[in-house]
């Protein structure tokens, strides 16, 4: 009777909860799988079926387990190769012991076998005549020794006994790193995408202010630069403004160049009518003298030669005449009793010589009393001017030039201007003159009007006068007569106006028309703004008594 078999211990899980690969195992409980064409040999009653050793992965598989002398060969099938259980497959366990087997303590309990296999139910084979006997038993090897662990626990981790695996075959270790799977890559593609588009943008910025503030601070790359500009607009202004006044004006203001045998100068004057007379001032063509010689410059730039028709100093004014020149414009002339402080002026001349200069201002004040002149010292060259002040900029040249309201009629002459180092007495062709400071004067055109008409009838002018002679050096408040006359006679003209109103010698004027009157040189300018046969009320004291006279200004021809 053959010997039974010691018993297998059951297959323990692999530490790291993953299941050892091992051969399968025949579903059969009593019987082990018979090799095709061959038949099962007969097994006793009683006799334990042969279970198999647990296989260690990379170790070899024995082909039969021990078999005992005298057991027929049929009894120990070769067991077939091992094949890898599939992943999601438990680990196996092993079949429970036939009767009589005792179970190892410890081991779980095998699950019932499968039924319906065909080998579970298949006869037992019967011995065949060329069966392997017991001779031949004794000669087959010895069983290979049980390994130092009887579970034979598979530690994945471990590295493998035995020569090392050739480069590349060795078997396949798991990092614990997740698999890539293709939506995974697609995003991580999309991120890369996403932050490269990021952070170009941002290199783009930054590389686009540096070179937009280089640029900005250099000018640009080089290239020609061309600035903004207005388009063109209509050339016409309002006829009430500077340009408009300017532009009507213009052609009827004429410059001046005078030489004589001993000086030259420059002034301005403007056309009266058509017949060529050109009103300007006396001290603007005063150095031509006899001798001397005029030309006068439109200002389209055709000159002509001019001669005086009459000049007076003590009006400061003079008309010229210029012949052959046509197309001449005669400039409107306003009222100088209509202007009003404060009303805008505008002032048109060659300063220097600068021909069609123009400038404006207002009207600062009026009946401004000024003189100018003095040159010869016995006072036959002063002028007494009751002048308009403007602070339209006047400067040597300008002298005999308009001055316009704003509707371009001439409401004066400009005539003279004080200087902060003025050494002329006002005169702006006199020495010393710095120019501008604002303070310009200019004869009323009232009284240009009537000294104008009488140059051009008669050749000279008239002078309004009271008949009486003033002390010229009184420093009291008015204007006192002096004693005598300059030629040594009464100053009191016998028959004149002033002895008619009862005028004598000693008495102080304080007020003509009521006016107040502060010195000798504007009571003078006070009566030249009239004309002769004009009335007149004075306030005269005498000894502290204060009465007022009246009477009718005389005439007195000018030089």
């Amino acid at each position: 009777m053959p010997a039974p078999q010691p018993p297998v211990p059951p297959h323990a899980p692999a530490a790291g909860g993953s299941a050892p690969t091992t051969a399968p195992v025949a579903p059969a409980p009593t019987a082990a799988p018979v090799a095709p064409g061959a038949t099962a040999a007969p097994v006793a009653p009683g006799t334990p079926a042969p279970t198999e050793a647990p296989v260690v992965l990379g170790a070899p598989v024995p082909t039969t387990g021990a078999v005992a002398p005298g057991t027929p060969a049929s009894t120990a099938a070769p067991v077939p190769p091992a094949t890898p259980a599939p992943p999601s497959t438990a680990a196996a366990v092993p079949p429970p012991p036939a009767s009589g087997t005792p179970a190892t303590p410890g081991a779980p309990a095998a699950p019932p076998a499968s039924p319906a296999s065909p080998a579970a139910t298949a006869e037992p084979p019967s011995p065949t005549p060329d069966a392997t006997g017991p001779a031949d038993q004794a000669s087959a090897p010895p069983a290979p020794a049980a390994p130092a662990d009887p579970w034979h626990r598979y530690d994945p981790w471990a590295v493998p006994a035995g020569p090392a695996p050739a480069p590349g075959q060795g078997p396949l270790q798991q990092t614990g790193a997740a698999v890539d799977t293709v939506q995974r890559r697609r995003r991580r593609q999309r991120r890369g995408a996403v932050v490269f588009v990021v952070a170009l943008a941002l290199v783009s910025g930054a590389i686009g202010g540096v070179v937009g503030a280089y640029l900005e601070r250099n000018g640009g790359l080089g290239t020609s630069v061309e600035l903004p500009q207005a388009g063109d607009e209509p050339a016409g202004r309002a006829p009430d403004s500077v340009a408009g006044i300017a532009a009507r004006a213009l052609p009827s203001v004429v410059t001046l160049h005078v030489t004589g045998t001993e000086e030259s100068g420059t002034g301005t004057g403007f056309v009266l009518d058509t017949r060529g007379h050109i009103l300007t001032n006396n001290h603007v063509v005063e150095p031509a003298g006899t001798g001397g010689e005029i030309t006068v410059a439109f200002n389209g730039g055709e000159t002509a030669k001019a001669k005086v028709v009459g000049r007076d100093s003590g009006y400061d004014l003079a008309v010229v005449q210029v012949t052959g020149v046509k197309g001449l414009r005669p400039l409107p002339l306003g009222n100088s009793d209509n202007v009003r402080v404060g009303d805008p002026v505008v002032a048109i001349g060659a300063p220097f010589d600068l021909a069609g200069t123009v400038t404006s201002g207002i009207i600062s004040a009026k009946e401004r009393p000024i003189t100018a002149g003095g040159e010869k010292g016995d006072g036959s060259d002063v002028s007494y001017v009751d002048a308009l002040q403007t602070d339209a900029p006047i400067n040597p040249g300008n002298s005999g030039g308009p001055l316009l309201d704003g509707r371009g009629q001439v409401v004066g002459i400009n005539s003279a201007i004080r200087s902060a180092d003025s050494a002329g007495g006002g005169d702006p062709e006199a020495g010393g003159q710095a120019g501008s400071i604002g303070l310009g004067f200019a004869i009323p055109i009232n009284q240009g009007k009537r000294v104008a008409e009488e140059l051009i009838n008669t050749g000279h002018a008239t002078h309004p006068v009271i008949g009486i002679t003033l002390d010229m050096d009184f420093t009291g408040d008015g204007a006192r007569v002096g004693a005598q006359g300059n030629d040594g006679g009464p100053s009191v003209t016998p028959g004149g106006p002033g002895a008619k109103a009862g005028i004598k010698p000693g008495d102080v004027i304080t007020a003509v028309d009521g006016q107040r009157v502060h010195s000798g040189e504007e009571l003078i300018v006070k009566t030249r703004a009239h004309r002769p046969g004009d009335s007149l009320e004075l306030t005269v004291e005498r000894g502290g008594q204060v009465r007022k006279v009246s009477l009718v200004l005389g005439s007195a021809g000018g030089d």
